[in-house]
C-alpha cells in the first residue's frame, strides 16, 4: 500500500473513531466541582505520572467520566515507555488480537490502525505486531485522545517530589523544560511502569564490580560496544533472551547464558492466570489465595517466548549454560571470572535480566512517603514454603489503587496518591500496565476515584441538584379538568 494510500485510510479511520465518539457521548460534559486556585493556577483534579499507555488509558477513561487529569512525563514526545528505549524483542509477547488500551472502542485497536494503513491481508500474514510499531500505535493513539477526547500531556518534565498535603491535594514539584515548577492535584496516578517504584533488581555481586563491565537488561545502553567482546547473560526470561541476541547480532565474539535452574521454563503459567474470571475477581479474593496464585506463577517462572529463543539458538557463538547460578565473580586482568558450580566463565562484560524490585527509597522522588507506604509484609504472613520477595514488597492497595499508611494517620493524605503499574497486580491483578487487560484496569481506577470525588464533594453537588431548575413541562402541555360535580348537584339539575 502507498504512503499516500495509507494515509487517507488513516485519516478515513479517525473520522471512523470521531464519530464513535459522538456517538457514545465521550468525553463527557465536566462536572466536578469548580478548581480551587494555589498560587495563581488551578488546582488539578488528577495528574498522572507516565504517559505510556497505562496513563493514557486512564486519562481517557476520566475524560470519558468527565473528569480532566493532566499527565506528565519526562522523556520526550514518542519516546515515553521502554518500546524504544530499553525494550530489544522484535515483537511483542502478546498475541495480536488482544485490543490493549483500546477502551472497548474498535476503531482505536490496533488492528483498525494497522488495517487502514496496511490492509485485511497484511493483518491476516502478520504473525506478532513489531516492537516499534507498537511504538507508532501509541504515538497515533495519544494524538486521537488529545485531539477528540482532549487528553492533555506534559513531555519533558520530571517529577522531583511527590508530597501528600494536610489539606486533601498532593504538591508535585517537578523540572521542566522552563525551570522548575510545582503544581497541585487532588489525586495522583502513578503509571510509572514495571520499574516505577524502585528500579532494577542487581544481585549484591554486581555491586561490587566495576561499573563499566556489566549492565541491567533495562538500561539504555548501544550494543555495538559489545562487538567482540565474550558476554555472559544472567538469567533465562524474556529479556535475558532479547539482550542475549542483541549482544549476538551486534557483533559479540560469544554469549553465555547463565541459567540458575536445571531447565528453562517450558509453560507461560501466566497466560492461564487471565480470562475475565481472574481481571474482575482477583481484588475480591481472600488474601491468602491472591498470594497463592502470584507466588504460584512466579515460582513457575515464565518462559522467554520461542521466538526469542530462537533468535539466540540460531548464532553458533550463543551457549545455553543451565544450572549455573552464581557463585562468585572475581577479576581476571581485564576480565571477569565467573565462578559457577559447572565451571568457572572468563567474560568481558555481563547483562544482568534479573528482574525489578520495588524499592521506594531509591527513586528520590518519593523520599516523603517512603518511610510510610504500607506493603504486603506488613499486612500479610505467608505459609512456609511460598516465601516471595517480589510479593512482600508489593505495596498494599486500597480498592481505587491508594497507597495506604504502614501506621494510620502518620501520613495524611498518602491514600490520594494511587497506584497504577505493576506492583499493583498483587492487590488488583494484572490490570495495571501489561497489555492484556489494561482497559479494565484503568476503567476500574477510573471509576474509584470517581465515587471518591462524589463522596468528598456530595455538599457541592446537592447544592447543583437544588439549583437545577430546567423544566420538562412548561404548563401548556394539558388543560385542567373541571372540579368533579357532587351527587347532590346533580339531583337538584334531575
Amino acid at each position: 500500500m502507498s504512503s499516500t494510500t495509507a494515509q487517507q485510510g488513516l485519516a478515513a479511520l479517525e473520522q471512523r473513531l470521531q464519530r464513535d465518539l459522538q456517538c457514545l457521548g465521550w468525553p463527557a460534559a465536566r462536572w466536578m466541582a469548580p478548581p480551587e486556585q494555589r498560587a495563581g493556577q488551578d488546582v488539578l483534579d488528577v495528574a498522572i505520572i507516565g504517559a505510556g499507555q497505562a496513563g493514557l488509558a486512564v486519562a481517557a477513561v476520566l475524560a470519558q467520566l468527565g473528569i480532566h487529569a493532566v499527565i506528565f512525563d519526562r522523556a520526550p514526545f514518542g519516546m515515553e515507555g521502554p518500546w524504544v528505549t530499553s525494550a530489544r524483542m522484535e515483537t511483542l509477547r502478546s498475541p495480536k488480537e488482544l485490543t490493549g488500551p483500546a477502551l472497548g472502542l474498535p476503531s482505536l485497536t490496533f488492528r483498525a490502525w494497522f488495517e487502514a494503513q496496511f490492509g485485511d491481508a497484511q493483518w491476516a500474514a502478520l504473525d506478532k505486531i513489531p516492537r516499534v510499531q507498537w511504538m507508532d500505535y501509541l504515538r497515533w493513539y495519544r494524538q486521537v485522545l488529545e485531539r477528540f477526547m482532549a487528553v492533555e500531556v506534559r513531555n519533558g518534565t520530571h517529577i522531583t517530589a511527590i508530597r501528600p498535603l494536610a489539606d486533601a491535594t498532593v504538591q508535585l514539584d517537578m523540572q521542566t523544560p522552563a525551570g522548575t515548577s510545582t503544581v497541585v492535584a487532588r489525586r495522583v496516578v502513578l503509571a510509572t511502569g514495571r520499574d516505577g517504584l524502585g528500579g532494577p533488581a542487581v544481585p549484591a555481586f554486581a555491586l561490587a564490580l566495576d561499573p563499566q563491565k556489566w549492565a541491567h537488561s533495562s538500561d539504555e545502553m548501544n550494543y555495538t560496544r559489545l562487538a567482540g567482546l565474550r558476554v555472559g547473560v544472567i538469567g533465562a526470561g524474556a529479556s535475558a533472551m532479547d539482550s542475549a541476541a542483541t549482544a549476538l547480532e551486534a557483533g559479540a565474539a560469544s554469549v553465555d547464558l547463565l541459567v540458575r535452574r536445571s531447565d528453562l521454563s517450558r509453560v507461560n503459567k501466566s497466560k492461564g492466570a487471565g480470562g475475565p474470571a481472574r481481571v474482575h475477581g482477583h481484588s475480591d479474593l481472600p488474601d491468602a489465595w491472591k498470594w497463592r496464585v502470584r507466588h504460584y506463577i512466579n515460582a513457575e517462572a515464565v518462559p522467554p517466548p520461542r521466538g526469542s529463543t530462537l533468535r539466540v539458538s540460531r548464532h553458533a557463538n550463543a551457549r545455553f549454560n543451565v544450572g549455573c547460578p552464581i557463585l562468585g565473580i572475581t577479576p581476571d586482568g581485564q576480565a571477569l571470572r565467573v565462578v559457577t558450580p559447572k565451571g568457572d566463565f572468563v567474560l568481558d562484560f555481563l547483562i544482568l535480566s534479573t528482574g525489578f524490585k520495588v524499592d521506594w527509597h531509591k527513586r528520590p522522588e518519593y523520599a516523603w512517603i517512603a518511610p510510610h507506604v504500607r506493603a504486603w509484609k506488613d499486612r500479610y504472613a505467608p505459609v512456609l514454603g511460598e516465601e516471595d520477595e517480589e510479593l512482600s514488597d508489593s505495596p498494599d492497595l486500597g480498592p481505587a489503587f491508594e497507597l495506604l499508611e504502614k501506621i494510620p494517620g502518620a501520613c495524611p493524605g498518602l491514600d490520594r496518591i494511587h497506584c497504577f503499574c505493576y506492583p499493583a497486580t498483587l492487590s488488583h491483578g494484572t490490570v495495571s500496565g501489561d497489555i492484556p487487560a489494561i482497559s479494565d484496569g484503568a476503567r476500574k481506577l477510573a471509576q474509584g476515584l470517581v465515587s471518591l470525588f462524589y463522596r468528598e464533594d456530595v455538599a457541592y453537588h446537592f447544592k447543583v441538584l437544588q439549583a437545577y431548575a430546567e423544566p420538562e413541562l412548561f404548563g401548556d402541555e394539558w388543560v385542567s379538568a373541571p372540579p368533579p360535580q357532587s351527587a347532590d348537584t346533580q339531583a337538584t339539575k334531575t
